[in-house]
């Protein structure tokens, strides 16, 4: 970024500007988050792109991952000119997030990114089209807040009844949102999409390896900036970007490239999830029991509908293992953070009678 950009182009605006006198002490500055590579963080202001570390205030009040600093994210810093590193030691209330359970069995949870406007959620025509994947994608980015946008790529690689008939199967999601189809082989469609990006706006790109993300953002780019390799021959990808970043493109819009997500952990709220199965939620109030399962209950509307084809069976049960799912994760964060403070709180304790002792 040679550029010098304002803190406007770079996103800042009112929903952050009334934050700053109240989280942010005198004589800090703010920045903005635009990679982060384990315990140092790329930065950007008005000025300078430059290196961050947490101070240690920070770092020891963070108590999960989700609290520290994500790419996206204005932070609070302090710098010299003869600072080779600023220091972080605050961070804004974000606007939108991005976010996934960590991997394995821990009940925390990993902020992919930050204070993005729309999410672009890539799926490949070919290998990768995966219904189910893509309704837990929605799911996640309808719970941090932000826009999302499906986009289908390497459309060189079916006939186009095949592209039309995939289109049918996710507008029968009830999907409302834009679904852009392209082909980085062609170039049919990545101007069209290339359209939606405004100045000022942030858009993160996410979906599995190899479906296309950094090919397609090189050509936004208009550069080859982003490591990409050749695809085999079966149209799948090589997994090629390891970390996320942040870049602004030539007209101002800033875009955030994912490494590959496959599989991945949902914490969306029962509101969240029962607004993403909009359809199964309106039938779910014709059933004659308020606490129905739909999974065997006399008088169940959703599975009136499920014997009748209005809704597919890969669909529904699709909504029952997310909302199970979402529900045990949220538990377990819940639980996590009352062992946190009961453990902050015996330290405090302890501290006291120390102190008492003495």
């Amino acid at each position: 970024m040679d550029k010098v950009l304002t803190l406007q182009e770079l996103g800042w605006d009112e929903y952050f500007s009334e934050q700053r006198a109240n989280v942010c002490s005198d004589g800090q500055s703010v920045a903005r988050v635009i990679a982060v590579d384990k315990d140092q963080f790329l930065l950007i202001n008005e000025s300078a792109t430059f290196r961050g570390r947490l101070s240690g205030r920070f770092r020891h009040e963070s108590q999960t991952n989700a609290q520290l600093p994500a790419v996206g994210d204005w932070v609070c810093i302090d710098k010299s000119s003869q600072d080779l590193f600023a220091l972080i030691h605050h961070l804004l209330a974000r606007k939108t997030s991005l976010q996934r359970k960590a991997v394995g069995s821990s009940s925390d949870f990993q902020m992919i990114a930050a204070n993005m406007d729309v999410v672009f959620i890539v799926q490949s025509c070919h290998y990768d089209f995966n219904l189910k994947r893509l309704e837990r994608y929605l799911l996640m980015v309808r719970e941090g807040g932000a826009e999302a946008v499906i986009v289908l790529t390497k459309t060189d690689l079916i006939p186009a009844d095949e592209l039309a008939e995939k289109l049918t199967q996710i507008y029968r999601l009830g999907v409302t949102g834009q679904v852009q189809t392209l082909s980085n082989i062609t170039g049919e469609g990545v101007e069209a999409l290339a359209n939606l990006l405004q100045p000022a706006r942030t858009y993160c790109f996410v979906g599995s390896s190899g479906v296309g993300k950094s090919s397609l953002i090189n050509n936004l780019l208009g550069e080859q900036r982003l490591e990409t390799q050749d695809v085999s021959a079966s149209g799948e990808g090589t997994h090629t970007t390891v970390r996320r970043e942040l870049m602004v493109l030539h007209n101002g819009a800033m875009v955030i490239d994912n490494p590959g997500m496959r599989e991945f952990g949902v914490s969306a709220s029962d509101a969240t999830v029962d607004s993403g199965f909009a359809d199964i939620q309106q039938l779910a109030e014709q059933c004659r029991f308020r606490d129905c399962t739909h999974t065997s209950e006399p008088g169940c509307a959703v599975l009136a509908a499920l014997e009748q084809g209005q809704i597919s069976p890969q669909h529904l049960e699709n909504y029952i293992k997310l909302s199970k799912e979402s529900a045990f994760n949220q538990m377990s964060y819940a639980e996590k953070r009352q062992k946190d403070r009961d453990f902050g709180k015996f330290i405090q304790q302890m501290k006291k009678d120390l102190d008492r002792d003495n």
